[in-house]
């Protein structure tokens, strides 16, 4: 096929990328089809719906609009987005890309979308603009794609600037944060996580020379702090310290947070003197329950004994451990509840948890290795294909009852005492212990 640049699909804004919700980020989720579209000569024009509308002239201008659905969040916001666009643009195709689509990819077929892409999905999602371009484009199997790419730099042009994201607040100072992924994929099989679906236990680094370029970049626009956004930045341990070294090196006033998870922690504690020292202001670890028996249903690999040594670990290099939770499973009891807030307390903690990681409740979506297993069954109920979930219902109404007025309090602004007296525990006034300050943390504490 001959490629022009005057095929209409290659005129600028006739690609519309539409980002949803990326964690308060700048979006990877459309930087990076971008660059991957931008190598083969397309032009597309950006949203991220999490800042700015949909503009009625950007949707009429789109001959096929691009949304990026990596997590449930953004899936419902982007399901209402392929809405406003049908009513506008009947004829523009509509394509979901992410982890969340793929997990839903029945459900957005039936209601209209022409393709479903996930996993390592951009040089695919190239391939389909490019067939669309031919008289009669079939339409992919939704499956995931598991290539290794050949990556360019993410093109985060015509997003909206740093200063407008996610901040770190830190010694009281904001300051913008730049959000870069140095490998995508999990090696890991934890039951209720969207990744092993899709990614089957496989991960892919970006080339080291890559991920230092898009830091340059965002440091460049303003950025004094690096998220790393992989799953587990210790995945792939050697890329993770070749890159904080490098990044240490080149720019010793910048810092970065990464996530990974508890095993990784203790697997590798050798190397968490080495991240202090090199800018590292804290750890996210998705520790989600302290009850051996929940972590055993989720599969998770750890203990709550392994969890207290790597937070002891942590705290011995100089870190900060973030730890988050899913407190509301079929498995957990309203003691579990407690005995994670009395952890939480006991370990100078409270400081380091944001309080909506207490109302977190199990979501069970579509294609969820956990209906993989009979423990769920007899909790769980059918599927909500709107809300992307399968429903299910705690053998204890008590703690149904207790996620709805734990929920509706965070979402009006309840700190830990307020969580703790809807427990049942008495009130009383809380501070910081001076061995346990209040770590670095970011402005925006969703997850999901």
């Amino acid at each position: 096929m001959i490629r022009t640049t005057t095929s209409p699909l290659r005129q600028p804004g006739a690609v519309l990328l539409v980002s949803c919700y990326e964690l308060g980020h700048q979006p990877l989720g459309v930087a990076w089809p971008k660059a991957f579209l931008e190598r083969a000569g397309f032009t597309p024009a950006v949203v991220d719906l999490s800042l700015d509308p949909l503009s009625e002239a950007q949707v009429r201008d789109a001959r096929v609009a691009v949304i990026a659905v990596p997590m449930h969040t953004a899936l419902r916001l982007g399901v209402r987005a392929a809405e406003r666009i049908r009513r506008i643009n009947p004829d523009c195709p509509i394509v979901f890309t992410g982890l969340y689509a793929l997990l839903n990819a029945d459900y957005l077929r039936a209601h209209g979308a022409t393709a479903v892409l996930g996993g390592e999905f951009e040089a695919e999602l190239v391939a389909l603009l490019e067939a669309f371009e031919l008289p009669r484009p079939a339409s992919p199997v939704p499956r995931p794609t598991l290539e290794r790419l050949d990556f360019p730099v993410p093109s985060r042009s015509g997003l909206p600037p740093l200063t407008r994201y996610v901040k770190l607040e830190h010694r009281g100072r904001l300051v913008p944060v730049g959000y870069v992924e140095a490998s995508r994929g999990c090696l890991h099989e934890c039951l209720h996580c969207p990744i092993p679906p899709v990614y089957g236990g496989r991960f892919f680094a970006v080339p080291h020379e890559v991920v230092l370029e898009d830091i340059r970049r965002l440091i460049a626009a303003g950025a004094g702090h690096i998220t790393f956004g992989d799953p587990d930045f210790l995945n792939g341990p050697g890329h993770a310290r070749r890159l904080v070294r490098a990044l240490h090196a080149e720019f010793p006033d910048v810092t970065y947070d990464f996530t990974a998870k508890i095993e990784h922690l203790l697997e590798h504690q050798a190397m968490l003197p080495e991240f202090a020292a090199t800018g590292c202001l804290f750890i996210v670890s998705a520790v989600e329950s302290l009850s051996d028996v929940v972590l055993g249903h989720l599969e998770k690999g750890h203990s709550r004994a392994d969890v207290v040594r790597a937070l002891g670990a942590v705290r011995e290099a100089g870190l900060a451990l973030r730890p988050t939770f899913i407190p509301f499973t079929p498995w957990s009891t309203r003691e579990d509840y407690l005995d994670t807030l009395d952890f939480v307390e006991g370990e100078g903690l409270i400081g380091h948890v944001d309080p909506v990681q207490y109302s977190i409740r199990l979501l069970v979506p579509p294609g969820s290795l956990l209906l993989s297993r009979p423990a769920l069954r007899s909790f769980l109920g059918r599927v909500d294909p709107a809300a992307f979930t399968y429903r299910w219902m705690h053998p204890d109404p008590g703690m149904d009852a207790l996620h709805r007025s734990v929920s509706a309090a965070v979402a009006d602004g309840a700190r830990f005492v307020d969580v703790r007296v809807l427990a049942g525990q008495p009130a009383r006034a809380w501070e910081p212990p001076p061995e346990r300050p209040i770590p670095a943390r970011l402005t925006e504490p969703w997850f999901c």
